[in-house]
């Protein structure tokens, strides 16, 4: 959250030049941290997915991720300034509380307007006693077609497919373009592990272990010999 100090935004819109504007003004705005700005919904979306905003500036219309759904999504985990060239959309962001609404094109003044009910909204939100918060159980990925939502306790193990990295559950598997790396920062260390440069575990789901070979619904998985020590302090290995 949020200091008296920083306050950490992600700029995004599918025109670049609308990102390009808002990130200047973020940029010259004392007070203000531009940690990303994009033209992808599932980049920014990310980003708060891993704690890395206070503000967002959200388009309310873009391909991959309307603004609403993405509301629906983050739930909260951080405060939303909303950005469109219609004004239709006002009375609906409002029902999500949205800190403000920004109208196209955004003037400088307008957008220090806004900035000053968010900073207010968060500072007031950073003295209030914080709500006690669950872990997070789940995650959001891109396939091909959609933005799925995976629960971990459906996750068995990931595995790296080339150019997709691919979700097995006991139904099936979900493709992502996406990448391990990634999936091993964002995943909780406490029930997933990384054994090999193609594979990351969840390790309620180990049924047992084999020559070496870690076995999960019939899948027998290789441990990397560079990972293999990380495994052993975690999983007892044959």
């Amino acid at each position: 959250m949020a200091n008296e100090q920083t306050i950490r935004c992600v700029v995004v819109d599918d025109e670049p030049l609308a990102v390009k504007l808002l990130g200047d003004y973020v940029a010259k705005t004392e007070g203000l941290k531009l940690v990303l700005k994009t033209t992808h919904a599932l980049e920014a979306l990310y980003a708060v997915q891993e704690g890395k905003a206070d503000l967002l500036f959200l388009d309310v219309q873009m391909p991959e991720l309307t603004g609403m759904q993405f509301i629906k999504i983050i739930r909260n985990a951080c405060g939303v300034i909303l950005t469109t060239a219609y004004n239709e959309y006002a009375v609906q962001s409002y029902e999500h509380d949205v800190i403000d609404y920004l109208l196209k094109p955004v003037t400088f003044e307008r957008f220090t307007a806004a900035v000053q009910k968010a900073q207010k909204r968060l500072q007031q939100a950073n003295l209030a006693a914080p709500p006690a918060t669950e872990p997070a159980d789940h995650i959001f990925v891109k396939t091909e077609y959609r933005i799925q939502r995976l629960d971990f306790d459906n996750i068995l193990f990931i595995e790296a497919m080339r150019d997709y990295i691919a979700f097995h559950s006991p139904v099936g598997k979900v493709l992502s373009l996406d990448s391990m790396k990634r999936m091993e920062d964002l995943l909780p260390l406490s029930q997933f592990i990384r054994i090999h440069k193609s594979y990351i575990i969840n390790k309620s789901k180990l049924d047992f272990i084999e020559r070496g070979k870690l076995v999960i619904a019939g899948h027998y998985l290789p441990v990397g010999d560079t990972y293999r020590q990380r495994v052993a302090a975690h999983i007892r290995l044959g």
